[in-house]
């Protein structure tokens, strides 16, 4: 069992996970043109942290998640929610196939847990119908003294905003923007700053 499935049950009890979720969805919904058309997938999506706060805003939205946990979680969840149709896939992300392709990937914390950047990157470009969207929220670069509980499983001490700029576009991304969507002030007396990446495809 992951460390993610352990901590499912009490993963909504943190103030501080709740609010940067609220946060995000924030950002994204001030940034980015959603509809009642969209259908997005969520990836990362955890316990719905996020997700709750866009439901309102679009058709449907896919779940991803490799926590079976988690996803049991946001199906709880999920039952208080109104607005869109909310459908749960347990599923490594570079491993997904999907037969939609979507009008926007959102995820919020997910991305430094993936090895791959160059492989994830091909794989937003493949799940996005034209025009498409990514809007994705991680933390910028730092030293690994984030995690409060360790780095396993963590990939990436957050990011080079040049370095995803530059996958994107090899990609087929373009319109790469950076807003600032978060702040972490943590007990070490250091903060910890997540962006919003936004592109098109």
């Amino acid at each position: 069992m992951s460390r993610f499935d352990q901590k499912a049950k009490e993963w909504d009890g943190s103030e501080r996970r709740r609010e940067l979720a609220l946060s995000i969805a924030e950002t994204i919904i001030k940034n980015v043109p959603l509809s009642k058309e969209m259908h997005l997938l969520d990836f990362g999506a955890g316990t719905g942290l996020m997700t709750k706060y866009l439901t309102p805003l679009v058709k449907n939205i896919t779940a991803l998640d490799f926590s079976s946990e988690m996803l049991k979680k946001l199906e709880e969840n999920a039952k208080t929610w109104g607005g869109a149709k909310v459908s749960m896939v347990h599923s490594d992300i570079l491993k997904y196939e999907s037969e939609t392709q979507f009008d926007g990937i959102v995820s919020s914390m997910s991305m430094h847990h993936i090895e791959d950047l160059e492989v994830l990157f091909q794989k937003f470009s493949t799940l996005l119908r034209a025009d498409g969207f990514i809007a994705i929220a991680d933390l910028d670069k730092e030293d690994g003294s984030f995690h409060d509980d360790g780095n396993e499983g963590v990939h990436h001490y957050g990011f080079e905003q040049a370095l995803l700029t530059k996958l994107a576009e090899e990609n087929g991304f373009r319109d790469v923007t950076f807003i600032e969507a978060y702040t972490f002030e943590k007990e070490n007396n250091r903060n910890y700053p997540v962006f919003l990446m936004r592109a098109y495809i």
